[in-house]
C-alpha cells in the first residue's frame, strides 16, 4: 500500500526559510548592541557573498532534508515497522547530515580572526551535534505529527462506531415495528395498565410474558433457524396475552402435541396466521367466536391444524 506524503515540500521549505531568517535577525539584534571587533568581523562577514550562498544553501538542504526524513519517519510509523528500520534510516540521515556540513566547512569554511585557532576535533564534534539535532527535530515531529493522526483517526472510529449503534438500535426498532401488531401491543398494554389499577397478581407475568416476546423477536429471531421449543414458547405467551384481553368472551385452545426439544423452525413462522386467526375470528361482529391452535409434531414432521370463527354473512341488499 502506498503511503500518500504527509507533508508537502513547499510548506516545509517556507517553515525553514522563517526560522533561518528569524535567528539570522536575531544575530544580528545581538550583534548590534555588542560592540568588539569579533563582533564587528562577524557583522562584515553576515554581508559577504560566501555568507549568502552559505545560507542560501543551508536553507535549501535543510528543507530537502527535513521534507525526506520527515515523510519516511512518517511512512515507517503507518506501516508499523519494526526498530531496524528506525536505526537504519536514522543512521543513513546522520551521515548525510555529516557529509554536509562537512562540505560546507570545506568549500565554504567560516572565516574566524586570526588570533582564534579552533581545532577540528571540535568541528567534527560540531557537525556531530548539528546532524544529530537536526535529524532528532526530525524524527519527534513525524512522531508527534503521527500521534496527533492517531488521535483524530481514533475520534473518527469512534464517532463512526457510535453511529453505526445508533443505526443498530433504529433498525431493531424498525424490524420490531415491523414484526409486533402495534393494536397488539396497545391492546396488551391497555390490559396491563388495567390489572396494575386493580393491584392484580398477573401483573408482573403479564410484563414478563411481553418482556420475552419482544427479546425473542429483537434478538432471538435474527437467524435462519430457531428451536421449535422457544417459537412456540413465543406463540404461547402471545396466546396468553390476548387471553387476557378477550377473557371469557373467547374461547381459545392451544394445544401441542409431540417432542418439541429437538427440532429447528424458521423464526416467526406462525406469527401471520395466529395475528390473522384473532383478527378475524373474535371481531366484534362475533359474539362469542373461538380459535382452536393445534399443533403436532411426529419426528420431522410438523402438522398446524388452526380454527377460527367467522363473521356471519351479510343479507343481500
Amino acid at each position: 500500500m502506498q503511503i500518500k506524503k504527509r507533508y508537502p515540500f513547499v510548506p516545509v521549505l517556507l517553515i525553514v526559510l522563517a526560522i533561518n531568517i528569524f535567528f539570522t535577525l536575531a544575530g544580528i539584534f545581538i550583534i548590534a548592541f555588542i560592540e568588539s571587533p569579533e563582533t564587528k568581523d562577524a557583522y562584515k562577514e553576515m554581508g559577504t557573498l560566501r555568507s549568502i550562498i552559505k545560507q542560501v544553501a543551508s536553507v535549501i538542504f535543510q528543507a530537502i532534508f527535513y521534507y525526506y526524513t520527515l515523510n519516511h519517519y512518517n511512512k515507517l510509523m503507518a506501516e508499523k515497522r519494526s526498530a531496524s528500520h528506525y536505526i537504519r534510516f536514522t543512521f543513513l540521515s546522520i551521515v548525510t547530515g555529516f557529509a554536509y556540513f562537512f562540505l560546507m566547512h570545506t568549500f565554504l569554511p567560516q572565516k574566524n580572526p586570526a588570533s582564534v585557532k579552533t581545532p577540528p576535533g571540535l568541528y567534527l564534534f560540531s557537525f556531530v551535534i548539528s546532524t544529530v539535532f537536526i535529524t532528532g527535530t526530525s524524527l519527534l515531529l513525524a512522531y508527534l505529527n503521527n500521534l496527533r493522526d492517531e488521535k483524530k483517526q481514533r475520534k473518527i472510529l469512534e464517532a463512526q462506531k457510535m453511529q453505526l449503534e445508533v443505526d443498530k438500535a433504529q433498525a431493531n426498532f424498525k424490524f420490531l415495528k415491523s414484526q409486533i401488531n402495534p393494536h397488539f401491543l396497545f391492546n396488551t398494554l391497555n390490559s396491563l395498565y388495567a390489572l396494575t389499577l386493580k393491584k392484580s397478581d398477573d401483573a408482573p407475568e403479564i410484563v414478563i410474558k411481553l418482556s420475552d416476546m419482544m427479546r425473542y423477536m429483537l434478538y432471538e429471531s435474527n437467524v435462519e433457524r430457531v428451536p421449535l421449543a422457544k417459537e412456540v414458547e413465543y406463540m404461547q405467551h402471545y396466546v396468553d396475552l390476548e387471553m387476557l384481553r378477550f377473557g371469557k368472551k373467547a374461547d381459545i385452545k392451544f394445544e401441542i402435541v409431540g417432542d418439541i426439544t429437538t427440532q429447528e423452525i424458521a423464526p416467526l413462522l406462525f406469527q401471520t396466521f395466529l395475528e390473522n386467526a384473532f383478527k378475524h375470528g373474535l371481531s366484534n361482529a362475533i359474539e362469542r367466536g373461538y380459535i382452536d391452535f393445534s399443533l403436532s409434531v411426529n419426528d420431522n414432521l410438523l402438522h398446524l391444524d388452526l380454527k377460527n370463527s367467522v363473521p356471519p354473512l351479510l343479507p343481500d341488499a
